[in-house]
């Protein structure tokens, strides 16, 4: 199968995906906001959690993937996996956007404050920029070996940073509240609540997978392009 037909096809089942997610997406929102109960101190404003929080899982999941590859790419030395660990990135960039805007508008009634500098929000930012980074560098670099390299290199960078994101809230002082589902005891929400989470959280999953394959696809038509260029000159 040539690299076109592959791209194709890849469109073709993540088109499919994507518009299975974002249907999910849209019924998990219609869940929160007329069948899952109002927190009781923040009230509606609590509501974008279930954008907020799931948004992040997908983002940072993003960028693990993106490691992951670049990893993987640097002892194959395979195109596709560089293709591949880039789409991921770009994704991840996206899901990151919709976490530093979704923080803010929850934060304000709740904090009184747009931002903070804390280590969370500071360390989220620094990582949505190192990406942000991560793509220009890959608009930039001609060679398709060293821009593998050098974008496998922010790649990993970036993976590392992702577990300590995590960790800032138990290491500093901070406004943002510590992990109420990933930590060691039993998750700190009500049923209602937590299974509403669940579904967003699975239904941004299976959003990030679909982006993912839309955006492999067009990198691999991007690179038959590019052959069919180059057999022709």
């Amino acid at each position: 199968m040539t690299l076109r037909e592959s791209g194709a096809r890849i469109a073709r089942l993540g088109g499919v995906v994507t518009a299975v997610a974002l249907l999910g997406v849209a019924a998990v929102y219609l869940r929160a906001l007329k069948y899952t109960p109002v927190e009781a101190t923040q009230g509606a404003a609590q509501k974008i959690f279930y954008i907020h929080v799931p948004a992040a899982w997908a983002g940072l999941m993003a960028f693990v993937v993106t490691g992951l590859l670049s990893i993987l790419y640097l002892w194959l030395k395979d195109r596709r996996i560089d293709l591949a660990a880039a789409a991921s990135a770009e994704v991840g960039v996206a899901f990151s956007f919709v976490i530093l805007t979704t923080g803010p508008i929850w934060g304000k009634p709740i904090w009184g404050t747009w931002w903070t500098w804390d280590a969370r929000l500071t360390s989220t930012l620094f990582l949505f920029l190192l990406f942000v980074g991560y793509i220009v560098l890959r608009g930039v670099l001609t060679d398709p070996g060293m821009r593998g390299r050098f974008s496998a290199v922010i790649g990993i960078m970036g993976m590392i940073l992702v577990p300590f994101i995590h960790l800032t809230v138990y290491m500093f002082r901070t406004l943002h509240p510590a992990p109420i589902v990933l930590k060691p005891s039993r998750p700190s929400l009500p049923d209602d609540m937590l299974t509403t989470l669940m579904m967003s959280v699975a239904v941004f999953s299976v959003l990030y997978v679909g982006f993912l394959m839309l955006r492999y696809a067009l990198g691999l038509l991007h690179e038959a392009h590019e052959e069919e260029l180059a057999d022709a000159s």
